[in-house]
């Protein structure tokens, strides 16, 4: 391997130290500006996307065992010289690993930063104190699926850079421009399409329709749509709900009494895709 490459096995070693306390502490992790990539899938999806993200590859962190991985080893032959490599004991590993079964290699990066307002223009997901980690990065996974080019997060969501968010959206953050500590009310009434809300209400729209016939038309001359979706157990706050251009119901013949809110996004965006015939939004001018 060209790269600079340092072995640790101790666990009193200041590096490690160091990298355990960037893989478990969320605080130290904002503080320093630093992302937990964790898995050869988010490392390499980051990889292909940190020059347009305006971020770096900080460090490379594999397990001994990891090395003899054919994946480990193609990435790590063309990664750059610049980026040092540190080789964990395995046992060392398993202690910075985030998750039960580790993978083998994190990578440790700047975070992103979007050097952009939000688009009041093109197709969003507002994200209204979803405090669920799973549920963020699932929605952001279903959101860059459907097409959808940006994602605006309160300040009470979960943070959408920690490993666990990461790990879920599998890759979207970097398909997404993404948006924290957002005042949602304050993008909504500046937003040049339509803002939509799932209300589980006798007065809210059904979501399924034809054309709009007996329900709510999606298409809409193809102008730009924000999805708003709200807390796991008190939904939308009523401040936000106030400002949407309406609100949907997803029919539910079943005897549950809600969806958990990453399945319900997921129906109302790929609903948007279906009714606009999978043809691209046209941005507003």
């Amino acid at each position: 391997m060209k790269q600079r490459v340092k072995s640790l096995a101790s666990r009193d070693n200041p590096h490690f130290k160091a990298l355990k306390k960037i893989c478990h502490n969320g605080h130290a992790r904002r503080a320093a500006g630093i992302i937990v990539l964790d898995g050869m899938h988010l490392v390499e999806s980051y990889t292909e996307s940190c020059l347009r993200l305006g971020s770096r590859l900080e460090e490379i962190v594999i397990a001994d065992s990891a090395q003899d991985k054919p994946e480990v080893a193609r990435y790590l032959a063309v990664l750059p010289a610049n980026v040092p490599v540190t080789v964990l004991a395995d046992r060392l590993f398993d202690e910075l690993a985030l998750v039960r079964s580790p993978s083998g290699i994190l990578a440790l990066a700047t975070r992103p930063s979007c050097p952009t307002a939000p688009d009041a223009a093109s197709d969003a997901v507002l994200l209204d104190g979803i405090q669920d980690p799973g549920n963020v990065g699932s929605i952001l996974r279903s959101a860059a699926a459907a097409g959808f080019s940006q994602a605006l997060l309160t300040a009470d969501c979960a943070q959408a850079w920690s490993p666990k968010v990461l790990r879920a959206a599998m890759g979207a953050h970097f398909l997404l421009s993404i948006h924290e500590n957002v005042d949602l009310c304050a993008f909504i009434n500046r937003y040049c399409g339509r803002t939509l809300a799932t209300m589980l209400n006798a007065a809210s729209y059904p979501l399924f329709s034809t054309d709009g016939f007996d329900g709510i038309d999606l298409a809409q001359s193809m102008r730009p749509i924000a999805w708003v979706f709200g807390n796991e157990g008190q939904g939308i706050r009523p401040a936000v709900a106030a400002c949407v251009s309406c609100c949907v119901r997803i029919p539910m013949p079943g005897a549950a009494e809600s969806l958990n809110v990453a399945a319900a996004a997921a129906i109302c965006l790929f609903e948007t895709v279906r009714q606009r015939g999978w043809a691209s939004p046209q941005r507003v001018p």
